[in-house]
């Protein structure tokens, strides 16, 4: 069997949603296990970022491999993969906004505001809102695909203020290792696409 066909099967969107899952179900898990160790808030919400910036460059790796693997039928999981993200983003905010923050939402946005990490991943979040709402085949054929595929855009802004939003978060701890990694990955994915920009020009 032709291995691209794979991607074609009914049963490759389920199996998608299913491994996008996985990470949560298992910190749900862990938590009530009690197996995320002696801070178990704080491994929340660090593994729900973990698992949104790995979501993310998964989304933003999909055109690369679809393009130099010749397999148009990978574009079928992007939409998919883009709403998983956004999902582990708004876990990512709900972990700090309850554990930390006590859904006190004059304290959150205050916090927001005193804080710069704070301030580029919500808005990292808040230009994720738009993308989200139009993931769906109706927002496209009212949009028009092209307008439709200039604010889906946007997933570059969240790219950078996602590391941006890491950057400065370990900052304060002088830990920059892990932050390279994702930086090296986003950037080649980036920068292929302004390779690709200037190519077809």
């Amino acid at each position: 069997m032709n291995w691209r066909a794979l991607f074609l099967s009914p049963w490759a969107k389920p199996v998608v949603v299913l491994l996008l899952a996985l990470p949560a179900v298992w910190l749900v898990y862990a938590a009530f296990n009690d197996l995320l160790g002696a801070n178990p808030a704080e491994a929340l919400t660090r593994s729900t970022g973990d698992w949104t910036l790995r979501a993310l460059c998964v989304v933003l790796a999909i055109t690369p491999l679809r393009v130099l693997t010749a397999t148009p039928a990978l574009q079928r999981f992007r939409r998919t993969l883009g709403v998983g993200t956004f999902v582990y983003a708004c876990l990512h905010m709900l972990c700090y906004a309850w554990f930390d923050q006590g859904l006190n939402l004059n304290d959150i946005w205050l916090d927001i505001l005193k804080r710069p990490f704070i301030w580029l991943g919500f808005s990292g979040l808040v230009c994720m809102l738009p993308m989200a709402a139009t993931s769906f085949n109706a927002a496209i054929r009212y949009m028009g695909v092209k307008r439709w595929q200039l604010l889906h855009r946007l997933v570059y802004a969240v790219a950078v203020l996602a590391i941006l939003h890491f950057f400065w978060m370990r900052a304060g701890k002088n830990d920059f290792a892990e932050v390279a990694v994702y930086a090296l990955i986003l950037g080649s994915l980036l920068g292929w696409r302004v390779r690709q920009a200037i190519k077809n020009r």
